[in-house]
């Protein structure tokens, strides 16, 4: 059997447009394609990892994502810093700096985006984490 090739996260919100606004505009993901109700973007160079988000068929039961069967969509870069500074240029609400995690061995910061999805920006700074290609 051979490994995955690719990697697609789903987000799925009730106004849609702000989200890909949000992935778009503020992120800066390139669109991979456009299904009308879903939008798809590569979220890592190289065509392995994709973030598709979507119209929600139904509100959800509860105003926290994290309750029913959360998502967080972790980004990697060696790039931390730069990408805080990005992102709070762009107005995003983050926390003061990134900050280092000696329990998993990564430096990260989470901000939200406009559905209400916990994103993670993080470098692994453990040397048993495989390199990018």
């Amino acid at each position: 059997m051979t490994p995955f090739e690719q990697q697609v996260t789903f987000l799925y919100a009730e106004r849609p447009e702000e989200s890909w606004r949000f992935f778009e505009e503020v992120l800066e993901l390139p669109l991979a394609q456009d299904q009308g109700t879903c939008r798809i973007y590569e979220a890592a160079s190289g065509g392995r990892a994709y973030l598709g988000v979507c119209r929600a068929r139904a509100p959800r039961a509860s105003a926290d994502p994290r309750v029913e069967g959360g998502v967080v969509f972790t980004f990697v870069t060696r790039e931390v810093e730069a990408w805080h500074a990005h992102l709070l240029a762009k107005g995003v609400a983050l926390p003061p700096a990134p900050e280092y995690s000696a329990q998993y061995g990564v430096t990260h910061f989470f901000l939200r985006d406009p559905a209400g999805y916990l994103l993670e920006v993080q470098r692994f700074d453990r040397p048993d984490w495989p390199a990018p290609a």
